[in-house]
């Protein structure tokens, strides 16, 4: 926790001496390890219980991720990361479970950055996550992280860079080039293709949860993400959101938890599409199969959209 907490103040005071969207900006290289270390049993009890997960079984499908949080805080607030972390936006993220993990077994941790892309509304970065037991690749991730900013005039923008005014928001075709030329395996190992989910209004209800103004702190207390557009109606302000959000990984986390049963799915993919100001009312929703998920507001507006692929039967 200590080493979480000066991570956090290090993002607070060099966010501000970082400009995205500089056209020379490149990834730090290499990647953040964690020794291969056991699962807390009290903190892993309070993240199923603020998710909805059940008490016992295998790790969540979105645990790893949380463990590698304080990874990514070290990896966001290195003077090599080229966006402030102040404010940061997650986009979406691609989970790739290679088989269950029990809540016994000691997980080797790396994360490290992968692309930088220019986005419609600022600088989108990829980050991901590995976990490994004994050396065996057992899960991974991949996640994007917006920091907005005004973006440059097209003539301006790199070659081969123009970002895809079209295209969904965190949803950038894989395999471009880094701004100023450096590469981050361009050719990265993807999931498996999964169909584009059904409009969030157009699958069926299945649930209706009610989230309290507080739900970001309290998750950010279980899961170590205290990023203030999260935590209060003013420090949210700050960063041009007029309330506190919620944490899209609740928000993903929470639909798969009340999906049910997780042992057969090879892929999952959600991405963020609008953030949900906290209090709200939220509905979940999802087919009869289960392989495609949204979340979304009273107004009928989509906070999310997921789908997955499964296991052949």
């Amino acid at each position: 926790m200590t080493s979480l907490t000066a991570s956090l103040a290090r993002g607070a005071l060099t966010s501000p001496f970082k400009r995205a969207g500089r056209p020379d900006a490149t990834l730090p290289p290499g990647r953040l390890t964690r020794p291969a270390a056991p699962v807390a049993p009290g903190p892993l009890a309070a993240y199923r219980g603020i998710c909805g997960f059940p008490e016992s079984g295998p790790l969540p499908l979105t645990y790893p991720h949380v463990l590698a949080f304080p990874l990514t805080m070290r990896l966001m607030t290195g003077r090599a990361f080229p966006l402030p972390v102040l404010g940061l936006v997650h986009t979406w993220i691609e989970i790739t479970p290679h088989r269950p993990v029990a809540p016994t077994e000691a997980l080797e941790l790396a994360v490290y950055a992968e692309k930088l892309l220019p986005h419609r509304r600022g600088t989108e970065v990829t980050v991901a996550t590995e976990a490994r037991v004994g050396g065996e690749l057992v899960w991974e991730s991949r996640s994007g992280y917006l920091s907005r900013h005004r973006q440059a005039p097209p003539g301006n923008a790199p070659e081969g860079n123009a970002p895809e005014g079209n295209a969904p928001e965190g949803n950038e075709p894989e395999g471009r080039t880094i701004p100023g030329g450096a590469q981050r395996r361009a050719t990265a190992v993807q999931g498996p293709v999964t169909a584009a989910p059904p409009a969030a209004d157009a699958l069926p209800a299945r649930a209706e949860w009610r989230l309290p103004g507080d739900l970001g702190r309290r998750y950010g207390a279980v899961s170590g993400d205290r990023n203030p557009i999260h935590l209060h109606p003013l420090t949210a302000r700050l960063f041009g959101f007029p309330r506190a959000i919620a944490h899209g990984m609740w928000t993903v986390a929470r639909c798969l938890a009340e999906a049910g049963d997780a042992s057969e799915l090879r892929f999952v993919r959600a991405e963020f599409r609008a953030p949900v100001l906290l209090p709200a009312t939220v509905t979940y929703a999802a087919d009869a199969t289960g392989n495609a998920f949204g979340l979304r507001g009273p107004d009928g507006r989509a906070h999310l959209v997921g789908s997955v692929s499964r296991e052949a039967s």
